[in-house]
């Protein structure tokens, strides 16, 4: 277990399937074009010889297992973020205690936790936000999300990035998918992870923070992307 400060974004790479959970604070990982939050109660699997970005928006402590690529299988993806069920959390406390996985009991707890983890991360967590590939659409992604807590105004964005809206909106559709305002919202509710993580702030101050001005709209648009209600999400970051 480790706690580190607030981060700028930084490339990392490990010769090792990188098992890593977050027990409080928040990271943000990016790989392949999708960039994950990664709250309390969460687990992110890292494949051996992949590089991705992280960034620490705040002080975060974590956990973490280094699996020899000879001893695990690949990861199904180079990066997947998933919920951490019970048994799986039993299964990280129970392997801290053991730092050499030669003993028979431990190499069988490793092997457990590489059976559960393996097969949660088919399941990755849906907050998720597309990442983008050409500088202009990095560009409008990272100033649609300064202005998150204000009325970002597409129109402007477009301007800044040096291209008319309608061929903006062209590269979002083709790099990502996905229009400007569904990215926008899955943004605020990224942004609410964090929130939520950071403290106890009630939902409502959490939801203007992100940009909602109805906290109805805000609960709505939430429960859309995680299942859960933003009080019913806060609560899962606790075992």
């Amino acid at each position: 277990m480790r706690t580190f400060p607030a981060e700028p974004v930084r490339e990392l790479m490990t010769d090792s399937h990188y098992l890593l959970c977050a027990s409080a604070g928040v990271l943000r990982l990016e790989a392949e074009g999708q960039s994950w939050v990664l709250p309390p109660a969460r687990a992110a699997l890292i494949a051996a010889g992949r590089p991705i970005r992280v960034s620490i928006p705040q002080p975060v402590t974590t956990s973490s297992v280094l699996f020899d690529p000879m001893f695990a299988p690949v990861p199904p993806t180079p990066l997947t973020v998933f919920d951490l069920s019970p048994l799986a959390r039993s299964l990280l406390a129970e392997c801290g205690a053991w730092g050499d996985s030669s003993d028979p009991y431990a190499a069988a707890l490793f092997d457990a936790l590489i059976a559960v983890t393996w097969r949660l991360a088919e399941q990755p967590s849906p907050v998720v936000v597309p990442a983008g590939s050409s500088p202009e659409l990095r560009r409008a992604l990272e100033l649609t999300e300064q202005r998150l807590g204000d009325d970002p105004r597409f129109e402007e964005i477009a301007a800044e990035v040096g291209l008319a809206p309608r061929s903006l909106a062209r590269r979002f559709e083709d790099e990502t998918g996905m229009t400007w305002r569904a990215i926008l919202r899955r943004m605020r509710v990224l942004r609410a992870v964090e929130e939520l993580a950071a403290g106890d702030d009630p939902v409502t101050r959490v939801a203007f923070t992100v940009g909602y001005s109805s906290l109805s709209a805000f609960n709505e648009a939430f429960r859309q992307l995680t299942g859960r209600t933003p009080s019913a999400y806060r609560a899962s970051f606790r075992p």
